[in-house]
Protein backbone atom coordinates (compact mmCIF):
# COMPACT_ATOMS: atom_id res chain seq x y z
CA UNK A 1 0.00 0.00 0.00
CA UNK A 2 1.26 3.35 -1.07
CA UNK A 3 1.85 5.50 2.03
CA UNK A 4 1.50 8.87 0.39
CA UNK A 5 0.67 9.91 -3.28
CA UNK A 6 1.85 13.46 -3.28
CA UNK A 7 4.74 13.34 -5.97
CA UNK A 8 1.77 11.24 -8.29
CA UNK A 9 -1.13 13.97 -7.70
CA UNK A 10 1.89 16.14 -9.11
CA UNK A 11 2.27 13.97 -12.06
CA UNK A 12 -1.58 13.70 -12.43
CA UNK A 13 -1.22 9.88 -12.31
CA UNK A 14 -2.05 7.02 -10.36
CA UNK A 15 0.14 4.83 -7.79
CA UNK A 16 0.29 2.43 -10.19
CA UNK A 17 0.87 4.18 -13.05
CA UNK A 18 3.18 2.54 -15.42
CA UNK A 19 7.26 3.60 -15.69
CA UNK A 20 5.75 4.62 -19.48
CA UNK A 21 2.50 6.72 -18.21
CA UNK A 22 4.58 8.44 -15.79
CA UNK A 23 7.25 9.87 -18.50
CA UNK A 24 4.40 10.84 -20.54
CA UNK A 25 2.67 12.60 -17.62
CA UNK A 26 5.97 14.32 -16.90
CA UNK A 27 6.88 15.18 -20.51
CA UNK A 28 3.53 17.32 -20.76
CA UNK A 29 4.02 19.05 -17.76
CA UNK A 30 7.41 19.70 -17.95
CA UNK A 31 6.71 21.69 -21.45
CA UNK A 32 4.00 23.10 -19.95
CA UNK A 33 5.62 24.77 -17.08
CA UNK A 34 8.92 25.01 -18.32
CA UNK A 35 10.58 28.99 -17.12
CA UNK A 36 10.84 29.69 -20.49
CA UNK A 37 7.46 29.47 -21.35
CA UNK A 38 6.23 30.18 -17.74
CA UNK A 39 8.44 32.49 -15.80
CA UNK A 40 6.16 32.59 -12.84
CA UNK A 41 6.05 28.75 -12.76
CA UNK A 42 9.52 28.22 -11.41
CA UNK A 43 8.33 26.23 -8.37
CA UNK A 44 5.99 24.17 -9.90
CA UNK A 45 8.44 23.11 -11.92
CA UNK A 46 10.62 22.20 -9.83
CA UNK A 47 8.47 19.92 -7.84
CA UNK A 48 7.49 18.26 -11.30
CA UNK A 49 11.14 17.69 -11.61
CA UNK A 50 11.66 16.49 -7.64
CA UNK A 51 8.34 14.14 -8.41
CA UNK A 52 9.38 12.49 -11.81
CA UNK A 53 13.19 12.28 -10.13
CA UNK A 54 11.76 9.90 -7.69
CA UNK A 55 9.15 8.08 -9.02
CA UNK A 56 11.31 7.06 -12.79
CA UNK A 57 13.83 5.31 -10.56
CA UNK A 58 12.53 1.85 -9.53
CA UNK A 59 14.19 2.25 -6.12
CA UNK A 60 13.12 5.80 -5.49
CA UNK A 61 9.97 5.28 -6.03
CA UNK A 62 9.66 1.77 -3.82
CA UNK A 63 11.03 3.66 -0.74
CA UNK A 64 8.57 6.47 -1.58
CA UNK A 65 5.44 4.37 -1.96
CA UNK A 66 6.83 2.63 1.59
CA UNK A 67 7.21 5.62 3.21
CA UNK A 68 6.54 8.51 1.74
CA UNK A 69 8.54 11.95 1.22
CA UNK A 70 10.11 11.65 4.54
CA UNK A 71 12.01 8.26 3.87
CA UNK A 72 13.44 9.52 0.69
CA UNK A 73 15.32 12.33 2.47
CA UNK A 74 16.17 10.16 5.26
CA UNK A 75 17.47 7.48 2.99
CA UNK A 76 19.70 10.01 1.43
CA UNK A 77 17.89 10.14 -2.30
CA UNK A 78 16.42 13.14 -2.82
CA UNK A 79 20.31 14.21 -3.70
CA UNK A 80 19.42 17.87 -4.90
CA UNK A 81 18.83 17.31 -8.74
CA UNK A 82 18.96 20.09 -10.38
CA UNK A 83 14.76 20.71 -12.32
CA UNK A 84 16.76 21.68 -15.39
CA UNK A 85 19.24 18.83 -15.22
CA UNK A 86 16.74 16.38 -15.39
CA UNK A 87 14.57 18.07 -18.16
CA UNK A 88 17.86 18.32 -20.60
CA UNK A 89 18.47 14.56 -19.47
CA UNK A 90 15.14 13.25 -20.54
CA UNK A 91 14.77 15.99 -23.89
CA UNK A 92 18.21 14.85 -24.79
CA UNK A 93 20.05 18.13 -23.98
CA UNK A 94 22.81 17.78 -21.93
CA UNK A 95 24.03 18.55 -18.33
CA UNK A 96 25.13 22.06 -17.22
CA UNK A 97 28.63 21.46 -18.44
CA UNK A 98 27.44 21.23 -22.02
CA UNK A 99 25.30 24.34 -21.55
CA UNK A 100 28.07 25.91 -21.21
CA UNK A 101 29.60 25.29 -24.09
CA UNK A 102 26.16 25.49 -25.95
CA UNK A 103 23.06 27.45 -26.31
CA UNK A 104 20.36 26.07 -24.54
CA UNK A 105 17.89 23.97 -26.32
CA UNK A 106 14.80 24.79 -27.04
CA UNK A 107 11.93 22.21 -26.96
CA UNK A 108 8.38 22.23 -28.82
CA UNK A 109 5.16 19.57 -28.73
CA UNK A 110 3.52 18.86 -31.90
CA UNK A 111 0.43 17.02 -31.67
CA UNK A 112 0.25 14.45 -34.60
CA UNK A 113 -2.66 12.19 -35.30
CA UNK A 114 -2.54 8.74 -35.46
CA UNK A 115 -3.24 8.81 -39.52
CA UNK A 116 0.50 10.89 -39.81
CA UNK A 117 2.40 8.24 -37.96
CA UNK A 118 0.40 5.64 -40.04
CA UNK A 119 1.04 7.70 -43.36
CA UNK A 120 3.62 9.81 -43.32
CA UNK A 121 3.47 13.33 -43.02
CA UNK A 122 5.17 16.81 -43.54
CA UNK A 123 4.47 19.82 -41.06
CA UNK A 124 6.03 23.13 -41.17
CA UNK A 125 6.38 25.08 -38.11
CA UNK A 126 7.57 28.15 -37.41
CA UNK A 127 9.62 29.74 -34.37
CA UNK A 128 10.94 33.12 -33.56
CA UNK A 129 14.84 33.22 -32.19
CA UNK A 130 17.49 34.62 -31.86
CA UNK A 131 20.22 35.09 -34.31
CA UNK A 132 23.35 37.53 -34.36
CA UNK A 133 22.83 40.81 -35.29
CA UNK A 134 24.24 41.08 -38.73
CA UNK A 135 24.75 44.68 -38.79
CA UNK A 136 26.70 44.47 -35.43
CA UNK A 137 28.07 40.85 -36.06
CA UNK A 138 27.31 40.11 -32.72
CA UNK A 139 29.49 43.20 -31.42
CA UNK A 140 27.02 44.99 -29.68
CA UNK A 141 27.79 48.33 -31.08
CA UNK A 142 30.80 50.42 -32.49
CA UNK A 143 33.79 48.02 -32.06
CA UNK A 144 36.59 49.90 -30.05
CA UNK A 145 33.74 51.97 -27.33
CA UNK A 146 33.21 49.50 -25.47
CA UNK A 147 33.58 50.53 -21.90
CA UNK A 148 33.18 49.25 -18.03
CA UNK A 149 29.31 49.59 -16.42
CA UNK A 150 29.56 52.40 -13.83
CA UNK A 151 26.35 50.94 -12.35
CA UNK A 152 28.17 47.64 -11.09
CA UNK A 153 31.69 48.74 -11.57
CA UNK A 154 32.50 45.86 -13.91
CA UNK A 155 30.99 42.96 -11.48
CA UNK A 156 28.07 42.11 -13.38
CA UNK A 157 25.84 41.80 -10.75
CA UNK A 158 24.19 44.65 -7.96
CA UNK A 159 25.20 43.84 -4.56
CA UNK A 160 21.95 45.29 -2.03
CA UNK A 161 22.79 45.48 1.74
CA UNK A 162 19.45 45.82 3.63
CA UNK A 163 19.26 46.38 7.73
CA UNK A 164 16.07 43.67 8.46
CA UNK A 165 16.86 44.21 12.85
CA UNK A 166 18.70 45.84 15.25
CA UNK A 167 22.44 44.23 14.44
CA UNK A 168 21.12 42.31 11.72
CA UNK A 169 21.48 42.93 7.71
CA UNK A 170 20.57 41.36 4.73
CA UNK A 171 22.88 41.35 1.85
CA UNK A 172 21.60 39.96 -1.70
CA UNK A 173 22.77 39.91 -4.87
CA UNK A 174 21.21 40.35 -8.40
CA UNK A 175 22.53 40.35 -12.14
CA UNK A 176 22.95 44.63 -13.10
CA UNK A 177 19.90 45.59 -15.07
CA UNK A 178 22.58 48.19 -16.79
CA UNK A 179 24.79 45.83 -18.67
CA UNK A 180 22.61 41.94 -18.51
CA UNK A 181 25.19 40.85 -16.58
CA UNK A 182 27.79 41.40 -18.97
CA UNK A 183 30.14 44.01 -16.74
CA UNK A 184 30.39 46.10 -20.16
CA UNK A 185 28.37 48.35 -22.43
CA UNK A 186 27.93 51.07 -24.61
CA UNK A 187 27.04 54.22 -24.75
CA UNK A 188 23.50 55.38 -26.40
CA UNK A 189 25.21 57.05 -29.11
CA UNK A 190 27.58 54.08 -30.04
CA UNK A 191 25.07 51.18 -29.26
CA UNK A 192 24.30 48.83 -32.04
CA UNK A 193 20.59 50.37 -33.42
CA UNK A 194 19.63 47.41 -34.46
CA UNK A 195 20.17 45.21 -32.06
CA UNK A 196 19.82 47.88 -29.35
CA UNK A 197 23.49 46.50 -27.58
CA UNK A 198 21.83 43.17 -27.08
CA UNK A 199 24.14 41.96 -29.70
CA UNK A 200 21.19 39.41 -31.06
CA UNK A 201 17.90 39.76 -33.03
CA UNK A 202 14.48 38.05 -33.40
CA UNK A 203 14.01 36.59 -36.38
CA UNK A 204 11.57 33.69 -37.58
CA UNK A 205 12.49 30.60 -38.79
CA UNK A 206 10.28 27.86 -40.50
CA UNK A 207 10.98 24.06 -40.10
CA UNK A 208 10.20 21.18 -42.30
CA UNK A 209 9.14 18.50 -39.78
CA UNK A 210 9.07 15.40 -41.67
CA UNK A 211 7.34 12.65 -39.10
CA UNK A 212 8.37 9.20 -40.73
CA UNK A 213 5.69 6.17 -41.26
CA UNK A 214 5.73 4.39 -37.80
CA UNK A 215 6.98 6.93 -34.99
CA UNK A 216 5.83 6.97 -31.99
CA UNK A 217 4.47 9.32 -29.33
CA UNK A 218 6.69 11.42 -27.51
CA UNK A 219 9.69 10.39 -30.06
CA UNK A 220 11.85 13.52 -30.55
CA UNK A 221 12.93 14.75 -33.86
CA UNK A 222 15.83 16.98 -33.43
CA UNK A 223 17.07 20.05 -35.47
CA UNK A 224 20.79 20.28 -34.53
CA UNK A 225 21.95 24.16 -34.49
CA UNK A 226 18.21 25.54 -35.01
CA UNK A 227 18.45 26.84 -31.80
CA UNK A 228 18.86 30.39 -30.07
CA UNK A 229 22.10 31.93 -31.04
CA UNK A 230 24.57 33.66 -29.08
CA UNK A 231 28.25 35.18 -29.50
CA UNK A 232 30.94 32.91 -28.16
CA UNK A 233 28.52 29.77 -27.75
CA UNK A 234 27.59 27.21 -30.41
CA UNK A 235 23.78 27.40 -30.78
CA UNK A 236 21.57 24.68 -29.36
CA UNK A 237 19.02 22.26 -30.71
CA UNK A 238 15.41 22.38 -31.27
CA UNK A 239 13.94 19.26 -30.46
CA UNK A 240 10.60 18.26 -31.26
CA UNK A 241 8.61 15.99 -29.29
CA UNK A 242 5.89 13.98 -30.58
CA UNK A 243 2.48 14.35 -28.97
CA UNK A 244 0.08 11.52 -30.44
CA UNK A 245 -3.83 12.74 -30.72
CA UNK A 246 -6.41 10.04 -29.43
CA UNK A 247 -8.08 8.48 -32.54
CA UNK A 248 -11.95 7.73 -32.74
CA UNK A 249 -11.90 4.36 -34.11
CA UNK A 250 -8.13 3.00 -33.89
CA UNK A 251 -5.89 2.39 -31.02
CA UNK A 252 -1.84 1.93 -30.94
CA UNK A 253 -0.26 -0.39 -28.59
CA UNK A 254 3.58 -0.47 -29.78
CA UNK A 255 3.45 -1.74 -33.96
CA UNK A 256 -0.04 -3.05 -33.32
CA UNK A 257 -3.77 -1.05 -33.91
CA UNK A 258 -6.73 -2.42 -32.24
CA UNK A 259 -10.11 -1.68 -33.09
CA UNK A 260 -13.75 -2.94 -31.47
CA UNK A 261 -16.55 -4.19 -33.91
CA UNK A 262 -19.78 -4.52 -33.23
CA UNK A 263 -22.55 -7.36 -34.44
CA UNK A 264 -25.75 -8.40 -34.43
CA UNK A 265 -26.79 -11.57 -32.09
CA UNK A 266 -27.69 -13.25 -35.84
CA UNK A 267 -24.18 -12.11 -36.66
CA UNK A 268 -22.25 -13.30 -34.02
CA UNK A 269 -24.25 -17.28 -34.49
CA UNK A 270 -25.07 -17.51 -38.27
CA UNK A 271 -21.43 -15.43 -39.64
CA UNK A 272 -20.93 -12.46 -41.18
CA UNK A 273 -19.21 -9.94 -43.48
CA UNK A 274 -18.20 -6.78 -42.39
CA UNK A 275 -16.05 -3.93 -43.42
CA UNK A 276 -13.08 -1.79 -41.86
CA UNK A 277 -11.63 1.15 -42.70
CA UNK A 278 -7.87 1.50 -42.18
CA UNK A 279 -6.08 4.77 -41.63
CA UNK A 280 -4.48 4.74 -45.19
CA UNK A 281 -8.42 4.94 -46.66
CA UNK A 282 -8.01 0.83 -48.06
CA UNK A 283 -11.33 -1.05 -47.10
CA UNK A 284 -10.87 -4.19 -45.64
CA UNK A 285 -13.50 -7.05 -45.47
CA UNK A 286 -13.75 -9.62 -43.02
CA UNK A 287 -16.00 -12.27 -42.25
CA UNK A 288 -16.95 -15.90 -40.31
CA UNK A 289 -18.80 -18.58 -41.76
CA UNK A 290 -22.26 -19.94 -40.52
CA UNK A 291 -21.58 -21.61 -37.06
CA UNK A 292 -18.45 -19.84 -36.47
CA UNK A 293 -19.41 -18.31 -32.60
CA UNK A 294 -18.14 -14.99 -31.85
CA UNK A 295 -18.51 -14.42 -28.09
CA UNK A 296 -18.90 -11.05 -26.44
CA UNK A 297 -15.37 -9.84 -26.39
CA UNK A 298 -13.64 -12.29 -28.83
CA UNK A 299 -10.64 -11.40 -30.05
CA UNK A 300 -9.08 -12.09 -33.58
CA UNK A 301 -6.49 -10.45 -35.46
CA UNK A 302 -5.53 -9.56 -39.02
CA UNK A 303 -1.17 -10.11 -39.98
CA UNK A 304 0.32 -7.09 -41.14
CA UNK A 305 -2.21 -4.64 -40.93
CA UNK A 306 -1.09 -2.11 -37.92
CA UNK A 307 1.15 0.44 -37.57
CA UNK A 308 3.65 0.38 -39.76
CA UNK A 309 7.43 -0.31 -39.07
CA UNK A 310 9.80 2.67 -38.10
CA UNK A 311 12.35 2.65 -41.03
CA UNK A 312 11.04 -0.23 -42.30
CA UNK A 313 7.84 0.75 -43.62
CA UNK A 314 7.05 -1.97 -45.37
CA UNK A 315 6.48 -4.29 -42.47
CA UNK A 316 3.60 -3.59 -40.53
CA UNK A 317 2.38 -5.09 -36.99
CA UNK A 318 -0.97 -6.45 -36.65
CA UNK A 319 -4.79 -5.15 -36.41
CA UNK A 320 -6.16 -6.54 -33.67
CA UNK A 321 -10.06 -6.87 -33.55
CA UNK A 322 -12.21 -7.29 -30.46
CA UNK A 323 -15.85 -7.66 -30.69
CA UNK A 324 -19.14 -6.42 -29.00
CA UNK A 325 -22.05 -8.35 -29.43
CA UNK A 326 -25.58 -6.59 -29.28
CA UNK A 327 -28.33 -8.64 -27.63
CA UNK A 328 -31.93 -8.12 -28.81
CA UNK A 329 -33.78 -5.77 -26.64
CA UNK A 330 -36.69 -7.68 -24.07
CA UNK A 331 -39.81 -8.76 -26.00
CA UNK A 332 -38.22 -8.64 -29.67
CA UNK A 333 -39.59 -11.66 -29.93
CA UNK A 334 -43.56 -13.09 -29.77
CA UNK A 335 -44.19 -15.47 -26.65
CA UNK A 336 -45.59 -17.90 -29.11
CA UNK A 337 -42.74 -17.93 -30.90
CA UNK A 338 -39.98 -18.43 -28.38
CA UNK A 339 -40.53 -22.44 -28.21
CA UNK A 340 -39.31 -22.34 -31.83
CA UNK A 341 -36.13 -20.24 -30.96
CA UNK A 342 -35.32 -22.65 -27.79
CA UNK A 343 -35.67 -26.07 -30.55
CA UNK A 344 -32.81 -23.81 -32.16
CA UNK A 345 -30.40 -23.06 -29.44
CA UNK A 346 -28.37 -25.48 -27.18
CA UNK A 347 -30.68 -26.86 -24.60
CA UNK A 348 -30.91 -25.07 -20.74
CA UNK A 349 -29.60 -26.77 -18.09
CA UNK A 350 -32.75 -28.13 -16.21
CA UNK A 351 -33.17 -26.88 -12.01
CA UNK A 352 -34.37 -29.36 -9.65
CA UNK A 353 -36.66 -27.30 -6.99
CA UNK A 354 -37.02 -28.20 -3.63
CA UNK A 355 -39.22 -27.06 -0.50
CA UNK A 356 -36.11 -25.44 1.18
CA UNK A 357 -35.33 -23.19 -1.63
CA UNK A 358 -37.21 -19.30 -2.13
CA UNK A 359 -38.26 -17.71 -5.27
CA UNK A 360 -37.69 -14.09 -5.68
CA UNK A 361 -37.90 -11.20 -8.27
CA UNK A 362 -35.32 -9.83 -10.34
CA UNK A 363 -35.80 -5.98 -10.35
CA UNK A 364 -34.15 -3.32 -12.56
CA UNK A 365 -31.26 -1.36 -11.34
CA UNK A 366 -30.75 2.38 -12.12
CA UNK A 367 -26.60 2.37 -11.99
CA UNK A 368 -26.37 6.16 -11.77
CA UNK A 369 -28.78 6.45 -8.69
CA UNK A 370 -27.15 3.48 -6.94
CA UNK A 371 -23.83 5.14 -7.30
CA UNK A 372 -24.71 8.60 -5.75
CA UNK A 373 -26.54 6.39 -3.01
CA UNK A 374 -23.16 4.65 -2.11
CA UNK A 375 -21.12 8.29 -2.83
CA UNK A 376 -24.12 9.29 0.06
CA UNK A 377 -25.23 12.40 -1.95
CA UNK A 378 -28.58 10.65 -2.31
CA UNK A 379 -29.24 10.71 1.66
CA UNK A 380 -31.04 12.90 3.29
CA UNK A 381 -30.80 15.07 6.15
CA UNK A 382 -34.68 14.42 7.32
CA UNK A 383 -34.83 10.46 7.89
CA UNK A 384 -39.24 10.97 7.85
CA UNK A 385 -38.16 11.99 4.14
CA UNK A 386 -40.44 9.31 2.02
CA UNK A 387 -39.84 7.42 -1.23
CA UNK A 388 -37.13 4.84 -1.99
CA UNK A 389 -33.81 6.14 -1.12
CA UNK A 390 -32.06 2.77 -3.40
CA UNK A 391 -31.37 2.84 -7.29
CA UNK A 392 -33.13 -0.34 -7.63
CA UNK A 393 -36.34 -0.03 -8.82
CA UNK A 394 -39.54 -3.21 -9.12
CA UNK A 395 -41.93 -3.62 -11.26
CA UNK A 396 -45.01 -5.78 -11.08
CA UNK A 397 -45.20 -8.72 -13.64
Amino acid sequence: MVHETGYYDLLGVSPKASPEEIKKAYRKLALKYHPDKNPNEGEKFKHISQAYDVLSDPKKRDLYDQGGEQAIKEGGMNGGSNPMDIFNMFFGGGGRMQRERKGKNVVHQLSVTLDEMYNGSTRKLGLQKNVICEKCEGYGGKKGTLEKCSTCKGRGVQIKVQQIGPGMIQQTQSMCSDCQGQGEKFSSKDRCKNCNGHKVERKKKILEVHIDKGMKDGQKITFHGEGDQEPGLEPGDVIIVLDQKEHPVFKRQEDNLRTNVNLKLVEALCGFKKTIQTLDNRTLIITTQPGEVIKPNDIKSIQNEGMPIYKEPYEKGQLVVQFQVEFPEKHWLPEHLMYQLERLLPSREDLLIVDEMEEVDLCEVDVQTQQKTYSGEAYDEDDDDEGPRSGVQCQTQ
